[in-house]
């Protein structure tokens, strides 16, 4: 059953964090990719996951996301991290980069439109897709169920069992069960 929220945002982060690492025990789920923009959360799930035997990914946005040549993620959280066993992926957003060039030159694109999709289940669930397939594109999880967590602004409000596929093949991507998310967002 989906644990679901009054209210997005931060103060959900650990409840979400709690509830995705419960599902993958009982699931059997060996890998967590996580959404952190600054290291906040990717540090707190790196933490709660230790000793559970299980594989963190905490995605990033590239750097240049905000202006050019600056990476927002803290480089002490980003060591953190990776001394708790975890890895931390820069990437491009799959529905973002691209899009955003065509659409501050021509006014529109398809990735716009998936986005704008995705968000009817929540922002949330749009950034699980987003990063799945990100993590598939850098090789770093298996094309097998995962759980994919994130947010809406800072923090984790939204968990999703996914299986992943790579952004080329973005529609065999399925969403197979929400674990949390803000009710209504």
């Amino acid at each position: 059953m989906t644990m679901l929220f009054e209210r997005p945002g931060p103060a959900n982060t650990e409840k979400t964090l709690s509830a995705a690492i419960q599902e993958a025990k009982e699931r059997g789920i060996t890998h967590l990719v996580v959404a952190s923009t600054f290291g906040d959360t990717g540090v707190l799930c790196a933490r709660m996951i230790q000793g559970k035997g299980l594989q963190l990914v905490v995605v990033a946005h590239n750097t240049g996301f905000k202006a050019a040549g600056v990476q927002e993620f803290d480089p002490e959280k980003k060591r953190e991290i990776e001394s708790l066993g975890g890895t931390v992926l820069f990437g491009t957003m799959v529905l973002r980069s691209l899009g955003t060039a065509i659409r501050g030159k021509l006014g529109g694109s398809e990735q716009d439109l998936v986005a704008h999709t995705l968000r009817i289940l929540g922002q949330g669930v749009k950034v699980c897709a987003e990063i799945a397939a990100m993590a598939a594109d850098a090789g770093l999880v298996p094309m097998e169920d995962i759980i994919a967590i994130a947010g809406t602004g800072r923090g984790a409000d939204t968990a999703a069992v996914i299986h992943p596929q790579p952004s080329n093949m973005f529609f065999d991507m399925k969403i197979r069960d929400l674990i949390a998310k803000p009710f209504g967002f």
